[in-house]
């Protein structure tokens, strides 16, 4: 027990936290509505992450809940293996209809790492099916993430995630270096960063060489890296990995679980950018967080691929899947959650707030002590901090946790603070949120 909660402490091992902390200054959620948490003790915390970029459409939204009680009244969960049932297939159906150009196939899984996992699978089995099985390269980025799992892990390159791990990650996997140009542009308000040189000569003209591009099955990038610290690719970057992939026959992988369902503005970042990738990764705000689903959204043409096979039609095409792949209860969760999107006309009001929140970012924040860069696209953004040479990240995470002390709640990653509220925010409710980012980095300056 501690001082501060009755609640048993002993037990519980929190995920990317630092527990001997955590014990001393518990941060305890009992309750939630709309854009805020009910404490533990009772205090109102705004929710200025989206619980992680899943809760788009705000807390404890009556339809949503509604359908998955009626889901559960009809069919509480069957087996994804030899059936189906009708909520996935209604589900991966209102899917592909969001999803740009001919990815209409969906494979279901119950999160973003899962979804990484699986896009790599898919594309090995891609190529084998094809005759092309020597392509078993992998390529990802410096700085990205795409999960905890090894596949994600490995292909992922944010090194605290890497480093306890490296001597059992994938062989055969380069990075392309990262995104950022912390000089010319270390402010962006809502744009595409011109970069003087282009950043994907080194993809061009060393890793696909090195390794040869006939042995390369596949590229995978978050169209923009969120987990990182929301960092904006530059001007024309993903249309010309879009030409380099189709060039070399490598297939193109968007992790979207942070940017898929509205973020930006539409329905996926690929919409945004008008590049149409081969395989899309999805989680997060697909079911407003509340139950867990995810999945690889896939072209046309791998599909036909793997159905393309000479063995006998009893079997098997693609040995992969989860025991709760497609679950019933999480595709109604879905099927509401995109409704009350649609309904609202969400993902247009995420584009309009998402404006909001990048002018009282750079306006309030930008030339605050200790301040160095400011970066805004779409419902989201971040304020990276000087680092403190003696212990990276400290200073964000005390920033962090004088937010929560004044109500709102806000994310550290390394020595970046990042915000990406529900796109039900109001404006008073972004400024109170940037509000309370300054006066916080001002104390901790």
């Amino acid at each position: 027990m501690t001082a501060s909660t009755s609640l048993p402490m002993d037990n519980h091992w929190l995920p990317f936290t630092p527990n001997r902390q955590f014990r001393h200054d518990p941060r305890i959620f009992v309750g939630a509505d709309g854009m805020h948490f009910t404490t533990h003790d009772g205090r109102q915390v705004i929710d200025g992450i989206s619980s992680l970029w899943c809760v788009g459409a705000g807390h404890n939204r009556k339809p949503i809940n509604e359908a998955i009680k009626r889901q559960l009244d009809t069919l509480d969960y069957a087996t994804a293996f030899q059936a189906g049932n009708d909520q996935a297939f209604l589900a991966a159906q209102k899917i592909a209809q969001l999803a740009p150009g001919d990815l209409n196939k969906v494979l279901f899984c119950n999160s973003g790492s899962e979804a990484a996992d699986t896009a790599l699978k898919v594309a090995l089995a891609y190529h084998r099916a094809r005759g092309e099985g020597h392509r078993t390269v992998f390529i990802g980025r410096e700085k990205g993430y795409h999960g905890v799992n090894f596949g994600g892990m490995s292909v992922g390159g944010l090194p605290a995630n890497r480093k306890a791990f490296g001597a059992q990650l994938l062989p055969r996997v380069d990075h392309m270096r990262f995104i950022h140009d912390p000089v010319n542009h270390a402010y962006i308000h809502g744009e595409e960063p011109v970069w003087a040189e282009d950043p994907l000569l080194e993809l061009e003209q060393r890793i696909l060489p090195l390794h040869d591009p006939s042995n390369v099955a596949a590229i995978i990038v978050e169209p923009i890296a969120g987990s990182a610290g929301w960092y904006i690719p530059p001007k024309g970057y993903l249309q010309r990995l879009r030409q380099i992939c189709d060039k070399h026959g490598i297939l193109l992988i968007f992790d979207e679980v942070i940017t898929g369902f509205g973020r930006l503005g539409t329905p996926f970042a690929a919409d945004y950018y008008g590049v149409v990738p081969d395989m899309l990764n999805f989680a997060k705000a697909v079911t407003n967080g509340v139950i867990p689903l995810g999945g690889v959204i896939c072209r046309d043409f791998i599909y036909d691929a793997m159905m393309n096979t000479q063995a006998p039609e009893h079997a098997i095409e693609f040995f992969h899947g989860y025991t709760y792949s497609g679950h019933p209860v999480a595709c109604a969760a879905a099927l509401a959650t995109l409704e009350v999107m649609a309904q609202e006309d969400l993902f247009a009001r995420a584009g309009e707030q998402g404006r909001m929140l990048g002018d009282a970012l750079h306006s309030v924040i930008k030339g605050l002590p200790g301040v160095v860069g400011i970066r805004s696209l779409g419902l989201a953004g971040a304020v990276e901090l000087a680092p403190n040479g003696s212990a990276p990240g400290k200073r964000a995470f005390e920033v962090f946790r004088s937010c929560f002390q004044d109500g709102v709640w806000i994310r550290p990653a390394g020595d970046n603070l990042v915000v990406c509220p529900p796109y039900i925010v109001s404006d008073a409710q972004i400024d109170q949120i940037v509000s309370a980012m300054a006066k916080a980095i001002r104390q901790h300056a």
